[in-house]
């Protein structure tokens, strides 16, 4: 009575589902640590036209090759700037030489007679004089010094105000910074600026 019946069919047995693996959010599996430091070798080693399988040596030599290339092509940069320099070659200057606005205010300056080129000498000059142990010399070398450097002061001022006005009449926005460039380079001796003068003096820029 309290068996089943013939009818009665057998109850169903439950089907468990196995998880599947876990994927990352791109729908593949999670790479291995390994493979991600091949994948971030791979485009060293193929923009240097070595394959992805190269060997250790092989890469090691393309990567000697590499820094040769770099050296030789740094060299080179240095050697074309060296010489611009020298020729004023526009191409290979500097970035802070170039520019129109900066190749005319330094012809300007290089026209022009500065007294800053003369505190260098004169500065000399004061130093033998404060050697000599005669009271008035000692206090004319002070009062030279002061007086050069007073009048340099003065000329710089009056040169820096003169190129703001000019470079902004012939090249507006685009000469900023180029009246400093000049009074700095009025500062120097004229056989030692950098780039070399490349008129002479009187010769002004039109």
């Amino acid at each position: 009575m309290f068996g089943r019946g013939k009818n009665q069919t057998p109850e169903a047995t439950p089907v468990v589902q196995t998880p599947e693996p876990t994927t990352s959010g791109k729908g593949r599996p999670t790479p291995s640590r390994r493979e991600a430091e091949q994948k971030r070798r791979h485009p060293i080693v193929a923009s240097s036209g070595l394959p992805p399988n190269a060997t250790k040596a092989e890469r090691k030599a393309a990567q000697k090759a590499a820094r040769a290339a770099r050296r030789e092509a740094t060299s080179r940069e240095r050697a074309l700037q060296r010489e611009a320099l020298i020729t004023g070659n526009e191409a290979h200057l500097p970035a802070r030489d170039r520019g129109p606005a900066r190749r005319w205010v330094r012809d300007y300056v290089d026209a022009r007679r500065n007294i800053g080129e003369l505190f260098l000498p004169m500065a000399l000059l004061v130093l033998a004089m404060s050697l000599i142990k005669v009271p008035m010399v000692q206090v004319a070398s002070v009062a030279l010094l002061y007086g050069i450097m007073a009048a340099v002061i003065v000329d710089s001022f009056m040169l820096r105000r003169k190129l703001k006005a000019l470079v902004e009449k012939r090249f507006g926005d685009k000469g900023a910074g180029a009246p400093g460039y000049g009074m700095m380079r009025a500062l120097q001796y004229r056989r030692f600026r950098m780039p070399r003068p490349q008129v002479g003096r009187g010769q002004y820029p039109h």
